[in-house]
């Protein structure tokens, strides 16, 4: 068992018992439509005899209620808490566990980066940024524009692509990255315009 099992059927005894008294009903009245013996439903309730399937499925039934009422594990904490790393430059925040699928993250670009020089590339995949604070250059293909706080672009990153500080201070942005070139908004993605691809960019500004 592991030890989540354990606490979610750590919790079946007292949601047992509320049930029951719930209903206004006697150890006695259970047991007679159970087939189970008040002895092992007073063990059940007071934690002191594991409960199982054979048990559970006739209580659940008396009780009218479903399984996952009776059994319910808990919820994990929320709070998502990964290491950051650095990267071309800039610090990664992960804002997600999981490893596959969309990836989200907070990156920081640090004061002074804007002097290096543009180095596009492309991948798979399909991105989407949004500026928190700060100037943000993004380079795509033959596009080369500046993205002020509140404002958002998605692209195909099978584009060559490349962004950095359009300034001497810092930026900060969110980033949403499919690896396997999901939208991130289903009428978002890149349009033509004048013969090339550039990234449809949104403000969030009112």
């Amino acid at each position: 068992m592991t030890d989540e099992t354990d606490q979610a059927l750590a919790t079946v005894g007292p949601r047992l018992r509320s049930l029951r008294q719930d209903r206004g009903t006697s150890l006695a009245e259970v047991s007679a439509v159970t087939g189970i013996s008040v002895s092992t439903l007073s063990r059940l309730e007071s934690g002191q005899r594991r409960a199982t399937l054979e048990l559970l499925l006739p209580l659940a039934r008396a009780y009218q209620v479903s399984l996952d009422q009776i059994v319910t594990a808990p919820v994990a904490d929320p709070r998502v808490r990964p290491s950051s790393f650095r990267r071309d430059g800039m610090t990664y925040y992960p804002l997600n566990r999981w490893p596959v699928g969309l990836q989200a993250y907070k990156l920081v670009i640090p004061a002074g980066s804007s002097r290096r020089v543009p180095d596009p590339r492309s991948h798979e995949g399909y991105e989407w940024l949004y500026v928190l604070d700060g100037r943000l250059r993004l380079v795509l293909a033959e596009h080369d524009v500046v993205l002020t706080s509140g404002e958002a672009a998605e692209f195909d990153t099978r584009v060559p692509h490349w962004f950095g500080a359009a300034g001497p201070g810092a930026v900060e942005l969110l980033s949403l990255f499919g690896p396997q070139g999901e939208r991130v908004h289903v009428r978002a993605g890149p349009v033509e315009r004048d013969g090339g691809e550039t990234p449809r960019a949104r403000s969030g500004k009112s």
